[in-house]
Protein backbone atom coordinates (compact mmCIF):
# COMPACT_ATOMS: atom_id res chain seq x y z
CA UNK A 1 0.00 0.00 0.00
CA UNK A 2 1.40 3.39 -1.03
CA UNK A 3 2.32 5.70 1.84
CA UNK A 4 1.27 9.35 1.63
CA UNK A 5 2.50 11.88 4.16
CA UNK A 6 0.46 15.08 4.35
CA UNK A 7 2.07 18.03 6.13
CA UNK A 8 -0.71 20.21 7.53
CA UNK A 9 -4.30 19.52 8.54
CA UNK A 10 -5.96 22.73 7.41
CA UNK A 11 -8.61 23.08 4.72
CA UNK A 12 -6.38 21.52 2.05
CA UNK A 13 -4.92 18.74 4.17
CA UNK A 14 -8.20 17.64 5.73
CA UNK A 15 -10.06 17.64 2.41
CA UNK A 16 -7.30 15.51 0.92
CA UNK A 17 -7.77 12.98 3.69
CA UNK A 18 -11.51 12.86 3.06
CA UNK A 19 -11.22 12.37 -0.71
CA UNK A 20 -8.21 10.07 -1.07
CA UNK A 21 -8.91 6.37 -1.62
CA UNK A 22 -8.19 4.71 1.76
CA UNK A 23 -8.06 1.26 0.15
CA UNK A 24 -5.23 2.44 -2.06
CA UNK A 25 -3.22 4.67 0.28
CA UNK A 26 -1.95 4.66 3.84
CA UNK A 27 -2.19 8.30 4.92
CA UNK A 28 -0.16 9.97 7.67
CA UNK A 29 -1.06 13.56 8.64
CA UNK A 30 1.52 15.74 10.39
CA UNK A 31 0.40 18.90 12.22
CA UNK A 32 1.84 20.78 15.17
CA UNK A 33 -1.69 21.05 16.63
CA UNK A 34 -3.82 17.98 17.36
CA UNK A 35 -6.91 19.67 15.96
CA UNK A 36 -8.34 21.14 12.78
CA UNK A 37 -9.51 24.73 13.18
CA UNK A 38 -11.59 27.28 11.28
CA UNK A 39 -9.45 30.39 10.62
CA UNK A 40 -12.25 32.65 9.27
CA UNK A 41 -13.60 32.89 12.83
CA UNK A 42 -10.31 33.54 14.64
CA UNK A 43 -11.28 37.20 15.01
CA UNK A 44 -14.30 36.10 17.06
CA UNK A 45 -11.97 34.36 19.51
CA UNK A 46 -9.89 37.54 19.74
CA UNK A 47 -13.01 39.63 20.41
CA UNK A 48 -14.41 37.19 23.03
CA UNK A 49 -17.40 36.21 20.91
CA UNK A 50 -16.46 32.53 20.72
CA UNK A 51 -14.33 30.12 22.73
CA UNK A 52 -11.42 28.41 21.00
CA UNK A 53 -13.01 24.99 21.38
CA UNK A 54 -16.09 26.13 19.43
CA UNK A 55 -14.19 26.24 16.13
CA UNK A 56 -11.70 23.42 16.64
CA UNK A 57 -12.11 19.69 16.17
CA UNK A 58 -9.60 16.96 17.19
CA UNK A 59 -7.95 15.13 14.31
CA UNK A 60 -8.18 11.81 16.10
CA UNK A 61 -11.94 12.06 16.43
CA UNK A 62 -12.28 13.00 12.77
CA UNK A 63 -9.97 10.21 11.60
CA UNK A 64 -11.97 7.53 13.44
CA UNK A 65 -14.25 7.62 10.39
CA UNK A 66 -11.37 6.94 7.99
CA UNK A 67 -9.38 3.70 7.86
CA UNK A 68 -5.65 3.76 7.10
CA UNK A 69 -5.36 7.36 8.33
CA UNK A 70 -3.13 8.29 11.29
CA UNK A 71 -2.33 11.60 12.97
CA UNK A 72 1.23 12.54 14.01
CA UNK A 73 1.80 15.61 16.19
CA UNK A 74 4.95 17.52 15.44
CA UNK A 75 6.69 20.43 13.78
CA UNK A 76 8.58 19.55 10.57
CA UNK A 77 12.31 19.84 11.13
CA UNK A 78 13.61 18.41 7.86
CA UNK A 79 12.47 16.87 4.59
CA UNK A 80 14.92 14.34 3.11
CA UNK A 81 13.88 14.28 -0.55
CA UNK A 82 16.41 11.62 -1.57
CA UNK A 83 15.61 9.28 1.30
CA UNK A 84 11.88 10.10 1.14
CA UNK A 85 11.68 10.89 4.86
CA UNK A 86 10.10 13.66 6.94
CA UNK A 87 11.63 14.37 10.34
CA UNK A 88 9.47 16.13 12.92
CA UNK A 89 10.06 17.23 16.50
CA UNK A 90 9.49 13.68 17.68
CA UNK A 91 9.88 11.10 14.88
CA UNK A 92 10.84 10.33 11.30
CA UNK A 93 8.22 9.16 8.80
CA UNK A 94 8.91 7.50 5.45
CA UNK A 95 6.76 8.25 2.43
CA UNK A 96 6.15 7.25 -1.16
CA UNK A 97 4.40 10.53 -1.92
CA UNK A 98 4.66 13.78 0.03
CA UNK A 99 1.94 16.41 -0.01
CA UNK A 100 2.74 19.77 1.59
CA UNK A 101 -0.38 21.55 2.83
CA UNK A 102 1.25 23.54 5.63
CA UNK A 103 -0.61 26.77 4.91
CA UNK A 104 0.70 30.25 5.57
CA UNK A 105 2.07 32.42 8.34
CA UNK A 106 2.19 36.16 8.94
CA UNK A 107 4.34 38.24 6.59
CA UNK A 108 6.01 41.24 8.24
CA UNK A 109 7.70 42.42 5.04
CA UNK A 110 11.19 42.52 6.52
CA UNK A 111 10.35 44.59 9.60
CA UNK A 112 12.49 43.22 12.41
CA UNK A 113 11.00 41.86 15.64
CA UNK A 114 7.47 42.73 14.58
CA UNK A 115 6.44 39.14 15.29
CA UNK A 116 7.48 39.66 18.93
CA UNK A 117 5.86 43.06 19.42
CA UNK A 118 2.54 42.90 17.59
CA UNK A 119 -0.47 40.69 18.17
CA UNK A 120 -1.97 38.44 15.53
CA UNK A 121 -5.01 36.34 14.74
CA UNK A 122 -3.34 33.86 12.36
CA UNK A 123 -3.61 30.90 14.75
CA UNK A 124 -5.91 29.86 17.59
CA UNK A 125 -3.13 30.54 20.10
CA UNK A 126 -2.50 34.02 18.68
CA UNK A 127 -6.21 34.87 18.69
CA UNK A 128 -6.59 33.72 22.32
CA UNK A 129 -3.50 35.74 23.30
CA UNK A 130 -4.87 38.81 21.54
CA UNK A 131 -8.19 38.38 23.37
CA UNK A 132 -6.40 38.30 26.74
CA UNK A 133 -4.45 41.45 25.90
CA UNK A 134 -7.57 43.34 24.80
CA UNK A 135 -9.35 42.44 28.05
CA UNK A 136 -6.22 43.31 30.03
CA UNK A 137 -6.14 46.80 28.48
CA UNK A 138 -9.83 47.36 29.25
CA UNK A 139 -9.44 46.27 32.88
CA UNK A 140 -6.34 48.39 33.40
CA UNK A 141 -7.93 51.34 31.63
CA UNK A 142 -10.95 51.13 33.93
CA UNK A 143 -8.64 51.59 36.94
CA UNK A 144 -6.30 54.20 35.47
CA UNK A 145 -6.82 57.66 37.11
CA UNK A 146 -4.63 59.56 34.61
CA UNK A 147 -6.75 60.47 31.54
CA UNK A 148 -3.72 60.63 29.24
CA UNK A 149 -2.43 57.22 30.28
CA UNK A 150 -5.94 55.77 30.08
CA UNK A 151 -6.23 56.82 26.45
CA UNK A 152 -2.80 55.34 25.75
CA UNK A 153 -3.81 52.01 27.29
CA UNK A 154 -6.98 51.94 25.22
CA UNK A 155 -5.37 52.61 21.84
CA UNK A 156 -5.77 49.79 19.32
CA UNK A 157 -4.23 49.83 15.85
CA UNK A 158 -5.26 47.19 13.31
CA UNK A 159 -2.82 46.93 10.39
CA UNK A 160 -4.24 45.58 7.14
CA UNK A 161 -7.54 46.23 5.39
CA UNK A 162 -8.26 42.73 4.12
CA UNK A 163 -11.10 40.56 5.47
CA UNK A 164 -9.27 39.70 8.72
CA UNK A 165 -8.40 43.32 9.47
CA UNK A 166 -11.85 44.65 8.63
CA UNK A 167 -13.55 41.96 10.73
CA UNK A 168 -11.20 42.51 13.67
CA UNK A 169 -11.64 46.29 13.57
CA UNK A 170 -15.42 45.85 13.33
CA UNK A 171 -15.44 43.57 16.37
CA UNK A 172 -13.43 46.13 18.36
CA UNK A 173 -15.81 48.85 17.18
CA UNK A 174 -18.80 46.88 18.46
CA UNK A 175 -17.09 46.49 21.82
CA UNK A 176 -16.48 50.23 21.97
CA UNK A 177 -19.99 51.22 20.92
CA UNK A 178 -22.17 48.61 22.62
CA UNK A 179 -20.26 46.65 25.27
CA UNK A 180 -18.25 49.33 27.08
CA UNK A 181 -21.32 51.31 28.26
CA UNK A 182 -22.75 48.13 29.83
CA UNK A 183 -19.75 46.30 31.21
CA UNK A 184 -17.17 49.07 31.72
CA UNK A 185 -19.12 52.05 33.09
CA UNK A 186 -15.84 53.56 34.31
CA UNK A 187 -14.81 54.11 30.71
CA UNK A 188 -16.07 56.56 28.15
CA UNK A 189 -16.15 55.53 24.47
CA UNK A 190 -14.01 58.61 23.86
CA UNK A 191 -11.25 56.94 25.89
CA UNK A 192 -10.99 54.12 23.36
CA UNK A 193 -9.22 54.74 20.07
CA UNK A 194 -9.55 52.15 17.29
CA UNK A 195 -7.81 52.76 13.98
CA UNK A 196 -7.46 50.59 10.90
CA UNK A 197 -4.66 51.38 8.44
CA UNK A 198 -4.46 50.04 4.89
CA UNK A 199 -1.61 50.60 2.46
CA UNK A 200 -3.79 50.81 -0.64
CA UNK A 201 -6.65 53.12 -1.56
CA UNK A 202 -9.48 50.73 -0.65
CA UNK A 203 -10.54 48.18 1.93
CA UNK A 204 -11.08 44.55 0.92
CA UNK A 205 -8.89 44.91 -2.14
CA UNK A 206 -10.07 41.66 -3.75
CA UNK A 207 -13.73 42.70 -3.56
CA UNK A 208 -15.80 45.05 -5.72
CA UNK A 209 -15.78 48.82 -5.18
CA UNK A 210 -19.36 48.76 -3.90
CA UNK A 211 -18.49 46.26 -1.17
CA UNK A 212 -15.32 48.13 -0.26
CA UNK A 213 -17.21 51.42 0.13
CA UNK A 214 -19.91 49.74 2.21
CA UNK A 215 -17.32 48.18 4.53
CA UNK A 216 -15.78 51.62 5.05
CA UNK A 217 -19.22 53.05 5.87
CA UNK A 218 -19.91 50.27 8.39
CA UNK A 219 -16.57 50.75 10.16
CA UNK A 220 -17.10 54.47 10.51
CA UNK A 221 -20.54 53.81 11.96
CA UNK A 222 -18.82 51.63 14.59
CA UNK A 223 -16.52 54.53 15.56
CA UNK A 224 -13.45 53.08 13.83
CA UNK A 225 -11.00 55.53 12.27
CA UNK A 226 -9.93 54.21 8.85
CA UNK A 227 -6.78 55.49 7.17
CA UNK A 228 -6.26 54.43 3.58
CA UNK A 229 -2.99 54.80 1.64
CA UNK A 230 -1.18 54.48 4.97
CA UNK A 231 1.71 52.07 5.46
CA UNK A 232 3.57 51.06 8.59
CA UNK A 233 7.37 51.11 8.59
CA UNK A 234 8.39 50.34 12.17
CA UNK A 235 7.12 49.68 15.68
CA UNK A 236 9.37 50.17 18.68
CA UNK A 237 8.83 51.36 22.27
CA UNK A 238 5.08 51.46 21.55
CA UNK A 239 5.57 54.04 18.79
CA UNK A 240 4.51 53.26 15.24
CA UNK A 241 6.39 54.90 12.39
CA UNK A 242 4.19 55.32 9.33
CA UNK A 243 5.24 55.58 5.71
CA UNK A 244 5.17 59.39 5.74
CA UNK A 245 7.59 59.48 8.67
CA UNK A 246 5.09 60.41 11.39
CA UNK A 247 5.20 58.63 14.75
CA UNK A 248 2.27 57.83 17.02
CA UNK A 249 1.84 55.96 20.29
CA UNK A 250 -0.16 52.73 20.05
CA UNK A 251 -0.44 50.42 23.03
CA UNK A 252 -1.81 47.45 21.10
CA UNK A 253 -0.98 46.73 17.45
CA UNK A 254 -2.86 43.87 15.79
CA UNK A 255 -1.16 42.68 12.58
CA UNK A 256 -3.29 41.32 9.72
CA UNK A 257 -1.44 42.92 6.82
CA UNK A 258 -0.04 39.97 4.93
CA UNK A 259 0.81 36.28 4.76
CA UNK A 260 3.57 34.12 3.33
CA UNK A 261 4.07 30.41 2.91
CA UNK A 262 5.00 28.43 6.00
CA UNK A 263 8.77 27.73 5.82
CA UNK A 264 9.53 24.13 4.82
CA UNK A 265 13.09 22.99 5.67
CA UNK A 266 14.49 20.70 3.00
CA UNK A 267 12.68 22.17 0.00
CA UNK A 268 15.30 23.53 -2.46
CA UNK A 269 15.44 27.28 -3.02
CA UNK A 270 14.83 26.84 -6.75
CA UNK A 271 11.40 25.40 -5.93
CA UNK A 272 10.37 28.51 -4.01
CA UNK A 273 8.48 31.44 -5.52
CA UNK A 274 7.21 34.80 -4.35
CA UNK A 275 5.76 35.10 -0.89
CA UNK A 276 7.58 32.02 0.38
CA UNK A 277 5.26 29.75 -1.62
CA UNK A 278 6.26 26.51 -3.32
CA UNK A 279 5.99 26.58 -7.12
CA UNK A 280 3.71 23.91 -8.56
CA UNK A 281 2.39 23.00 -11.99
CA UNK A 282 -1.30 22.85 -12.94
CA UNK A 283 -1.55 19.43 -11.25
CA UNK A 284 -0.10 20.74 -7.94
CA UNK A 285 3.16 18.85 -8.46
CA UNK A 286 6.19 20.69 -7.11
CA UNK A 287 8.33 21.79 -10.01
CA UNK A 288 11.60 19.89 -10.24
CA UNK A 289 10.73 17.28 -7.59
CA UNK A 290 9.39 13.76 -7.96
CA UNK A 291 6.39 12.53 -5.96
CA UNK A 292 6.16 15.81 -4.03
CA UNK A 293 3.05 17.97 -4.25
CA UNK A 294 1.82 21.15 -2.57
CA UNK A 295 -1.72 22.44 -2.13
CA UNK A 296 -3.45 25.39 -0.49
CA UNK A 297 -1.90 28.63 0.70
CA UNK A 298 1.65 27.32 0.42
CA UNK A 299 1.28 26.39 -3.26
CA UNK A 300 2.08 28.92 -5.99
CA UNK A 301 0.38 27.97 -9.24
CA UNK A 302 0.91 30.69 -11.83
CA UNK A 303 -1.57 30.70 -14.71
CA UNK A 304 -3.17 33.15 -17.14
CA UNK A 305 -6.08 33.98 -14.83
CA UNK A 306 -3.87 34.19 -11.72
CA UNK A 307 -0.34 35.21 -12.79
CA UNK A 308 0.69 35.69 -9.15
CA UNK A 309 -0.96 32.53 -7.85
CA UNK A 310 -4.42 31.84 -6.49
CA UNK A 311 -5.78 33.73 -3.47
CA UNK A 312 -4.60 32.35 -0.15
CA UNK A 313 -8.10 31.54 1.04
CA UNK A 314 -10.15 28.46 1.91
CA UNK A 315 -11.87 27.87 -1.43
CA UNK A 316 -8.73 27.51 -3.61
CA UNK A 317 -7.27 25.16 -0.98
CA UNK A 318 -10.38 22.98 -0.88
CA UNK A 319 -10.67 22.84 -4.67
CA UNK A 320 -6.97 22.06 -5.16
CA UNK A 321 -7.21 19.23 -2.64
CA UNK A 322 -10.23 17.72 -4.40
CA UNK A 323 -8.52 17.89 -7.81
CA UNK A 324 -5.26 16.40 -6.54
CA UNK A 325 -7.13 13.57 -4.78
CA UNK A 326 -8.94 12.78 -8.04
CA UNK A 327 -5.63 12.50 -9.92
CA UNK A 328 -4.01 10.37 -7.22
CA UNK A 329 -7.00 8.05 -6.94
CA UNK A 330 -6.98 7.49 -10.69
CA UNK A 331 -3.22 6.97 -10.71
CA UNK A 332 -2.77 9.49 -13.51
CA UNK A 333 -2.31 13.25 -13.63
CA UNK A 334 -4.92 14.02 -16.26
CA UNK A 335 -7.08 16.64 -14.52
CA UNK A 336 -5.58 20.14 -14.57
CA UNK A 337 -6.64 22.44 -11.79
CA UNK A 338 -9.07 25.23 -12.66
CA UNK A 339 -10.23 27.52 -9.88
CA UNK A 340 -13.94 28.31 -9.73
CA UNK A 341 -14.38 31.55 -7.81
CA UNK A 342 -17.52 31.21 -5.70
CA UNK A 343 -17.21 34.74 -4.34
CA UNK A 344 -15.97 36.35 -1.16
CA UNK A 345 -17.50 37.99 1.88
CA UNK A 346 -16.67 39.80 5.09
CA UNK A 347 -18.66 40.76 8.17
CA UNK A 348 -18.23 44.03 10.03
CA UNK A 349 -20.61 43.39 12.92
CA UNK A 350 -24.24 42.62 13.59
CA UNK A 351 -26.36 43.12 10.45
CA UNK A 352 -23.28 44.54 8.73
CA UNK A 353 -21.59 42.44 6.07
CA UNK A 354 -20.63 42.51 2.41
CA UNK A 355 -20.69 39.64 -0.07
CA UNK A 356 -19.50 39.44 -3.66
CA UNK A 357 -21.04 36.50 -5.48
CA UNK A 358 -20.71 35.75 -9.20
CA UNK A 359 -22.82 38.37 -10.94
CA UNK A 360 -24.03 40.29 -7.89
CA UNK A 361 -23.07 41.97 -4.63
CA UNK A 362 -24.95 42.13 -1.33
CA UNK A 363 -24.62 44.12 1.85
CA UNK A 364 -26.37 44.60 5.16
CA UNK A 365 -28.46 41.96 6.87
CA UNK A 366 -28.85 39.81 3.74
CA UNK A 367 -25.06 39.49 3.34
CA UNK A 368 -24.71 38.99 7.09
CA UNK A 369 -27.18 36.08 7.12
CA UNK A 370 -25.43 34.54 4.10
CA UNK A 371 -22.07 34.90 5.85
CA UNK A 372 -23.41 33.23 9.01
CA UNK A 373 -24.98 30.32 7.17
CA UNK A 374 -21.92 29.52 5.05
CA UNK A 375 -19.54 29.73 8.00
CA UNK A 376 -21.82 27.70 10.23
CA UNK A 377 -22.04 24.88 7.70
CA UNK A 378 -18.26 24.86 7.27
CA UNK A 379 -17.43 24.23 10.93
CA UNK A 380 -16.57 20.62 11.80
CA UNK A 381 -18.72 18.79 14.36
CA UNK A 382 -22.43 19.09 15.02
CA UNK A 383 -21.84 20.12 18.62
CA UNK A 384 -19.59 22.96 17.45
CA UNK A 385 -22.18 24.10 14.91
CA UNK A 386 -24.92 24.20 17.56
CA UNK A 387 -22.71 25.96 20.13
CA UNK A 388 -21.61 28.62 17.66
CA UNK A 389 -25.18 29.19 16.49
CA UNK A 390 -26.43 29.58 20.09
CA UNK A 391 -23.59 32.00 20.87
CA UNK A 392 -24.45 34.08 17.82
CA UNK A 393 -28.16 34.15 18.68
CA UNK A 394 -27.45 35.15 22.28
CA UNK A 395 -24.99 37.86 21.27
CA UNK A 396 -27.38 39.16 18.62
CA UNK A 397 -29.99 40.15 21.16
CA UNK A 398 -27.91 41.49 24.03
CA UNK A 399 -24.17 41.73 23.09
CA UNK A 400 -23.51 39.72 26.24
CA UNK A 401 -21.08 36.84 26.57
CA UNK A 402 -19.47 34.96 29.44
CA UNK A 403 -16.23 34.62 27.44
CA UNK A 404 -14.58 37.90 28.42
CA UNK A 405 -12.23 36.05 30.74
CA UNK A 406 -8.63 37.10 31.27
CA UNK A 407 -6.75 33.77 31.33
CA UNK A 408 -3.11 34.20 32.28
CA UNK A 409 -1.04 31.04 31.72
CA UNK A 410 1.12 29.74 34.56
CA UNK A 411 4.86 30.01 34.07
CA UNK A 412 6.03 26.77 35.67
CA UNK A 413 6.86 24.02 35.05
CA UNK A 414 8.40 25.01 31.73
CA UNK A 415 7.34 22.91 28.74
CA UNK A 416 10.20 23.60 26.38
CA UNK A 417 9.46 20.57 24.20
CA UNK A 418 6.21 22.19 22.99
CA UNK A 419 8.29 24.68 21.03
CA UNK A 420 10.59 22.12 19.41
Amino acid sequence: MERIVIIGGGFAGLNLVKKLNKDKFRIMVIDRNNFHCFPPLFYQIASSSLASANICFPFRREFIKHKNVTYHMGHVKDIDLKGKKVTTSYETLEYDRLIIAAGSTSNYFGMKNLDEMTFGIKTVAQAAHTRDEIIDRLERGAMEPDPKRRKELLSFLVVGGGPSGVEMAGALGEMKKFILPKEYPELSPDDVRITLVEGTGKLLGAMREKSSAKALEYLKDLLVDVRLNTTMKDYSDKYVTFGDGTKEYWETVIWTAGVKGEPMPGIPAECMGRGGRIMVDTYNRVKGLENVMAVGDIALMECDDYPHGHPQMAQPAIQEAANLAKNLNEGNFTHEFKYHDKGSMATIGKNRAVADLPGSSYSGIVAWLMWMLIHLLSILGMRNKITVMLNWIWNYFNYSTSLRLLLRPTQYPLRRHWGD
